[in-house]
């Protein structure tokens, strides 16, 4: 009996390629990010807003990069476990 994998490996690159725009994003937008602190004339509300932005952009990127590896690591060990259970004689 043979499991296939390939709606496993779909959800897996999905996964990839979401990290991927996120990370894509977030160099979007950090390229535009001033260094500079401009404490005048109320200029820190838009810094603040890309900060958050950028900190959520980073939380998720995270999140979502440790489950793409997690989840890549365990199909892979499926796959080999597979491989080697198939190989056994039967």
């Amino acid at each position: 009996m043979s499991f296939n994998y390939l709606p496993l490996l779909v959800v897996w690159i999905a996964l990839a390629v979401v990290v991927l725009a996120l990370f894509v994003w977030r160099q979007t937008l950090a390229r535009n990010e001033d260094d500079a602190l401009h404490v005048l004339q109320g200029a820190l509300a838009p810094q603040a807003a890309l900060a958050l932005k950028l900190d959520a952009i980073d939380k998720w990127g995270k999140i979502l990069t440790v489950l793409t590896v997690v989840f890549g690591l365990l199909l892979a060990a499926g796959y080999v476990f597979g491989q080697l259970i198939g190989r056994s004689g039967v």
